[in-house]
This record gives structure tokens, sequence and C-alpha cells, in this order.
């Protein structure tokens, strides 16, 4: 063989692939399936390393999965909707459709050089027709269903960019691109009843045990299943129609410590007192800032008392001022609180600024009664002692004492025990060009009139501009005015779009059938469905895969998928980030400046290492003093601050470009290096040492290769056995670890492997064996090598559709023992023997053991004891 050429092997194996159609999925019923599916990207223009880690690991379980026998469904597509797309057209002119779609090529050329097993016939993007029509033909379905509808609703909105915000792109009170202050408006928008299968969902990640815990746990608090107190304040004072104040409660036993009720400001009770002008004042001042449940946590607690009072249910002549307060939500309970200071930090703050009063209602356990200076705030699991209330002077758990609150009350008639969800429906409605259409049609005679599906797709218009600020499809009437499908009268499209997350909520259906003229084929998809291994970031823990959670459900009730994909993905594996220290110095105003890696040298000198700016040398004269050369580079500006590996980052320039990385040392070693470094699970650092390392282990790898290969035919070796046995034990213990998705040990095994290997003397036959062996096992990782080895070494076919070695048993039993050997309690050497070599033979080989016999220096040896198996002891 030649010298390793990663740039002339990569190229050639990944179109012998392509020429073979080596991972073209195939539904074959006499093959088990496996369905391995990673978060598709959005198309920013450039692939980072977080992309390669992602991707290859998908790419392991895939060939890995092949190799074993199944056929394998590994598509590849993009999520290629949003605002980004239109922010590119107003800063540089040009359309989203152009910029997207350029992207998207770019993204897919710098993805193929990575050798990933995908199969690129399935290939869409969510801004595409043929997907986003068959997204409208769903909607009309769950619209037909009862699972969509339309309301008022208090939204984020940018008067600048004239849209609305969802609650992550509001930052700091601001539009994240305008930086306008938000305001909270209200307007029609259009909800998916994502709250109707809120215990379902709930109660359904008990069985998703393949799923990391963390995001079990937090999909669950934010499903947020609460048991509480429903019932009415009695009000003086209000206006006609507000006799009562309905409020939700999780901690009715803290009603004996109220203080105060306080009402969201978009309350209806609060709309019908905005004639007072500072009512209205206070409102619109709450509605400039966000609607996220953080933001108006973060916000200062600000109120206006509004003059009416409720009584007390349990003492009709203790009355409650009623506030309105910026830290209610209206969409949460009945937008109503009773604030309890004493055991509510918020309501702490607020009463303490007010000069409302603070009631205890428990004390700790043990504790004697003293005056609050904080809200005092257990668990409800932790014991109590009450000091008013409902269980008089009992000391019990708080769980406890809200349970007998709920019965207080229900045996006297003024509430109701109600167990509610935190989980609010899913609004989808957003005022932007480039999304999916809402098929939906609006007429003066029949309202709100659902678009036919022979209409389908509803398709965005090309001619539109992005010079004047809002949504363009408002201002586009060739689009905009449209006939009723009801009654052919003029009527007006629905010119909201919906949101991104839709589109990502439901492509892993489609990949079973990306061509189908219906979101789905059900033959196809009851074949592929369910996902069996999900990869992707934590950062998506919540939304999107509870939002593709009840799309699954959806879909179901719509006949587009079958029951047993109610729950879509069997697995879900996130992975750690790519991170890499950050070099910095700082400019004239001290202001700090940040350097890419390839723009710095890095050299370690006396075991120190500097890190300077540009292609320096150290002066010779300067290297045995370390300090002097550092100091001097300091006084020229030239020493670079290293800061601890941070995710990457492109304003840090902690970034490193994979298809340098590609050029440089080529994609096998990109990928290798990613998977060995550290559990998939976690964070991996991304260094140079380690990238030259990893190129270097696959250049002895190939020599290792051209030197078997060049073996006479007929050269015998020593140590067939050893080699049969050593190749056994990898083949089990690279499985194993695929397996249980340690990528990072499955490398470990190779390396150990490889020396094994190397420092072999074997048969010629063995030798070649155990290289083809050791090919198969790393083609997961590296497979263009692999493939380059399976080869020189007469593998039959390509490496990639040869089946997985299997270990033989017999082989996996040692018969040898490595026992340790300690000398008045500490280790000094260790032995290999027989299983079931006499005590009495170890003790003579332990004694004669080079180590020992150095140690001991001629002492007598008082005793020595044999442990079968386990080690031996030595005193002297």
């Amino acid at each position: 063989m030649s010298r390793y050429e990663p740039a002339q092997i990569e190229t050639k194996w990944q179109k012998a692939w392509d020429e073979a159609q080596a991972f073209l999925a195939k539904r074959d019923p006499a093959k088990p399936k496996y369905y391995v599916l990673e978060m598709f990207p959005y198309p920013s223009g450039r692939i980072h390393m977080g992309h390669v880690r992602n991707y290859t690991m998908g790419d392991v379980v895939a060939r890995y999965k092949a190799a074993q026998g199944f056929s394998v469904l590994h598509p590849m597509g993009w999520d290629a909707f949003g605002m980004p797309a239109e922010n590119a057209a107003m800063e540089r002119g040009g359309h989203p459709k152009d910029w997207t779609y350029g992207n998207i090529a770019d993204m897919r050329g710098q993805m193929k050089p990575l050798g990933l097993s995908i199969d690129w016939t399935r290939e869409f993007a969510t801004c595409d027709p043929e997907y986003y029509g068959q997204q409208q033909a769903m909607f009309l379905d769950m619209l037909e269903k009862g699972l969509v509808y339309r309301k008022n609703a208090v939204v984020n909105w940018d008067p600048v960019d004239m849209t609305v915000l969802a609650n992550e792109q509001v930052i700091d009170g601001k539009g994240w691109r305008s930086g306008a202050a938000v305001e909270r408006r209200e307007l029609t928008q259009w909800f998916f009843k994502i709250s109707d299968y809120s215990e379902d969902l709930l109660n359904a990640l008990d069985g998703l045990t393949n799923w990391p815990e963390k995001v079990r746990l937090m999909q669950a608090n934010w499903i947020g299943k609460s048991r509480g107190l429903q019932f009415a304040f009695e009000t003086v004072g209000a206006p006609k129609g507000f006799e009562k104040l309905e409020v939700y409660t999780t901690r009715p036993d803290t009603l004996m410590g109220a203080s105060f009720a306080a009402i969201s400001p978009d309350h209806p009770l609060a709309k019908a007192l905005e004639a007072d002008p500072q009512v209205a004042a206070f409102v619109a001042e709450c509605r400039k800032g966000g609607t996220s449940a953080e933001e108006i946590e973060k916000a200062e607690k600000v109120g206006f008392d509004t003059g009416i009072r409720v009584r007390h249910p349990l003492d009709p002549n203790w009355e409650l001022p009623v506030w309105i307060a910026n830290f209610i939500l209206m969409d949460y309970g009945t937008g109503a609180i009773f604030g309890c200071p004493g055991h509510d930090q918020r309501d702490f703050d607020f009463a303490t600024k007010y000069s409302l009063p603070i009631k205890a209602v428990f004390v700790a356990e043990g504790a004697e009664d003293a005056a609050l200076t904080e809200a005092y705030v257990p668990m409800k699991s932790e014991r109590v002692r009450y000091v008013r209330g409902f269980a008089g002077d009992a000391v019990q758990t708080g769980d406890d004492g809200v349970a007998a609150a709920i019965a207080h009350a229900e045996t006297n008639g003024y509430g109701q025990g109600v167990t509610k969800f935190r989980l609010r429906d899913w609004g989808i409605s957003r005022q932007r060009y480039w999304g999916c259409p809402i098929p939906v049609v609006h007429c003066a005679t029949c309202g709100v009139v659902p678009e036919k599906k022979e209409n389908l797709p509803i398709k965005l218009p090309d001619d539109v501009s992005f010079d004047i600020p809002g949504n363009p499809l408002d201002r586009h009437p060739t689009w905009r005015d449209c006939t009723c499908p009801a009654c052919g009268a003029p009527a007006r499209r629905e010119t909201d779009t919906m949101d991104t997350f839709v589109d990502s909520s439901w492509y892993y259906a489609r990949f079973t059938s990306p061509r189908a003229n219906t979101p789905t084929s059900l033959p196809d998809a009851e074949y592929w469905m369910n996902v069996d291994q999900y990869i992707g970031g934590i950062e998506h823990a919540i939304l999107h895969l509870l939002y593709s959670r009840f799309f699954a459900r959806a879909m179901n009730e719509t006949g587009h998928l079958p029951e047993k994909s109610r729950e879509p993905f069997n697995a879900l594996f996130t992975q750690g980030m790519v991170t890499h220290e950050i070099y910095k110095t700082t400019d004239a105003n001290g202001r700090p400046v940040y350097h890419l890696p390839e723009d710095v040298t890095v050299f370690t000198i006396a075991d120190r290492r500097v890190v300077v700016m540009g292609n320096v040398e150290p002066p010779l004269d300067m290297v045995d003093d370390v300090d002097a050369w550092v100091r001097a580079l300091s006084d020229e500006g030239l020493l670079v601050e290293v800061i601890p590996s941070a995710k990457m980052s492109k304003s840090k320039k902690n970034v490193v470009d994979p298809m340098n990385i590609i050029a440089q040392f080529g994609a096998d070693t990109a990928r290798w290096f990613v998977m060995s470094d550290s559990p998939p699970e976690r964070d991996v650092e991304w260094t140079s040492a380690g990238a030259e390392a990893t190129y270097k282990h696959l250049a002895r790898v190939w020599a290792l290769c051209s030197r078997i290969g060049e073996m006479p035919a007929d050269h015998v070796g020593e140590g067939d056995q050893d080699l049969r046995k050593a190749t056994a034990r990898a083949v089990h213990d690279v499985t194993q670890a695929i397996e249980g998705f340690a990528f990072n040990k499955a490398i470990a095994g190779l390396y150990g492997f490889t020396n094994t290997l190397s420092k072999a003397n074997a048969s010629t036959p063995v030798m070649k064996e155990a290289i083809r062996t050791l090919a198969q096992l790393m083609q997961p990782m590296v497979p263009h090598i692999a493939e380059s080895i399976w080869a020189y070494q007469g593998g039959v076919g390509l490496c990639c559709q040869a089946a997985w070695p299997k270990a033989d048993p017999a082989l996996l039993v040692d018969d040898t023992v490595t026992l340790p050997i300690q000398i008045n309690g500490k280790r000094r050497a260790e032995i290999s023997v027989a299983k079931d070599l006499p005590a009495s033979e170890v003790e003579k080989i332990a004694l004669a053991n080079e180590d020992v016999v150095k140690f001991l220096a001629g002492q007598p040896v008082k005793k020595i004891i044999v442990v079968p198996g386990r080690i031996i002891n030595v005193v002297v």
C-alpha cells in the first residue's frame, strides 16, 4: 500500500458507495428494520463541529445496524423556514428562498465529504411546497377533528418589525432583531389543542424508559400537573358582572395567611376598569414587556390598588384589597390569585413594597414562632407546624395540609378540588412571510372557511419585498385576495403563517414516504415507524419533543400514523457539545478582541504553555528564559490570553471549521476524534493536538495493514490462538460498547486491539483475518480507511455491506488469570498463571518474579497467602 492519503481514499469510497446505492433505504418485510434519525439542521450556510459529532453518532449506529442485517432508514432534511431568511433578505436584498436553498446546497456539499450513510434520495426541506402542502392538508384534517381553533390571545408584539415574537425572541423586554420595546397585544391567533393531551403526554413519559431521565423530568415539569383548590371570592365595590372573583391555588393551606388578591393586567375585570385613566395607564405600562413566565418573573413587581375588595371565604368580615399586578399570567389558572406573602417570595416582595400584612401560616417543624424576614417556602413533602389554618397546631407535611384545605372547602361548600396543568394550548400564528401559509380564507358571508384540499399547496408568492416593515403577505393583493371556497364570493386569505415548530414536529413521519401525495403512506409508516434511535441536543428537550409527541397523536387520530406511533421515538440520546478554548487579546481601549484558532500559535516550552498571535517562532536565545520571552511578547501585544474551553461560538471565534480539518487530516480523523475523547453525552474539547494524534494513529493502522499484506503466505507464527482470542475479545467489547452508546469505549477497545495486533507474531492467515476484523469494527467510526483495509486484505464486496463479526464464545473464556502481588500490603508486581494452577505452584512463580526478587533483596518470607483468582499476599 502507498502512504495514507485521506483525500484520495475518501473520495474513492464515497463514489463506490453511491454507485452501489449502499445506503438506499428499502422496505424489506423479510428483514427487521431500524430507523435512526438525528434532529435535522437549520440551513445557516456552514456546518460546524457540533454537526460533525451529531451526525457521526447517528452514522455509527446506522452502519452498525446495517452490518447486523437490519434494513436501515437514515435520512436527512432541512428545517428551512424561519426569521433568519427574512432577516437576510432585509439586510442583503434578494429573496428568502434563494438564501435558503443556496445555504442548503452549501451545507449538503460540506456534509457529503463526511461519508455519512444517509439515503439522500429522501432529502427534503420544510420550505418545499410538496412538504408544506402536506402540512396544510394535516392542518385541515386537525381542524375537522376539533384539534385546531381560533381565539384572541395576548402575544409579544414588535412594533418595529410588526410581528409576533416567540418568548425566546424577547430579550430584556426588547425584540431580538429590532431592539424595540416589546408590547403585549391581544390578537386573534390560531391554536392547536395540545392541552387536551396533557394527562396522556404526562403519563406516557413513564413508558419512555430509553429516554434520558432529565428530559422526562423537564417535560413533566413543563406539562406541570397540579392539584389545587378553585373557589370564588365575593367582591365588594366591583363593576356589575364581577360579583365573584374566581381563584385557583395550589397552596390552599396558606389561605389563612392571605393579605391581598391580585389579577392579571389582561383579566376581564382589569379591562372593565380601564375607563379609569390611571388603570388604563398602568395596564398599558404592564403590556410593555414579554409574555413569558420567565420575563415576567425577572421584571420588577408592581401593582395598582383598584379600590375593590373581596371577602375572605372563611370570615366575611375579613376583606382583602384587589390589586392589578404585572406578575400575574392570564393563561394560568384563572388569571387571579390571593397573595400569601409569608410563603411565596414573589408575594413577600410585593407585600413589602406596598406595606401589606405578612402572616405566617406554618413554621418549620420544631421551630418557635418568629417574625418573617423573607418568605418561608418549604417543599410540600416537608413536615411543618401549622400555626393558623385548617389543621390547628398540627405537625404534618404540606401535601397533607393541602389535602386538608381542599377537604374543608368541599365540606363547607366554598370551593372544589381541581387538577390543572401548566401546559397551555400551542399558539401557531406568526405574522411572517417565510413560513407555511395557514390554509383558510376569511369570507364576509361564510366566516372562516377551510381551503379545499385540491387547491393545496397554497404556495407562498415569490414576488415579495421586505423594504417595508411587517408581513409582505398583508400587502400582496393578488395572493391575499381570493374567492371563498364555499360560496365563491370575494374573500381574503389568512396571511399568518405557522410557527416553525410545526414544520419540525412531523418530519420524522414524512421521511418514511417523502414523495407520497398524502402526508404519509400508511404501509411505509407501518414498516418504518417508530424512530428507533433519535439523536439531538438537550436544548430541544421540551418544546420540539413535546410538540412532536402531540403531533404523533394528532396524526394517529387523523389517519396518518398507526396507533403504535402515538409515541414516535423509542429511544432518545442527547449529545454533548463540542468545545474549544477561547483566544483573547484587548485593543487600545481595553475592549476584548477574539481570535480564530488558526490565527494563533501554541508553544509548550519547559512545560509551560504559551499562546502567541500569528506564526511566531521563539528567538533561540530566549528559549531558556521563558519568562523573559513572555514579557517581551506581552510588551509587543502578541501574548494571547487563553480562556478555558467553552461552547464553540462565532462571536468568540473559538470555532473550528470542519472543512479545514477534512482538508488537512481527512474526514475519518474528524469522525474518530469526536467519538473518542469523551462519552457522547458529555462535551468534547476539540484540540489540534488531539486531531493530529488521531491522524497519526490512523496512519499507523494503515502501515500495519501494509505490513500484514506483505507477509509471506506461508509464514507460520507462534501466537495464533492468542490472536484469535484477542480478536474475539475485541469483537465482543466493541459490540457491547456500540450497543450501549459508549462510542469512546469502543474506540478505546480498538486502540487496544490495534496494539495487540501490531505486536502479534501469528501465521499469515490469522493475521489477515484479524486485520479484516479490525476494519469491520472500525467501519462505523472511520468507514473510508476501513474500506481500504478490507479491500487490500481480500475482503469480499464492500466492508459497509459485510456482516458484523461475531465472537466465538469459546474464545472468550480465559485460561489464564492475572494476579497482583502485594508485599507487606503494597502492590509490587503481577503475574499471569493458568486458572487451575495449584497454589503451591503459584507461590513458586510469584517468588521467582524478577520484581519480587528485586524488592525482597534477600529478606526471608514469613508468610505467603494465595487467594485463588484474586491476589497473592507476601509478608516479610
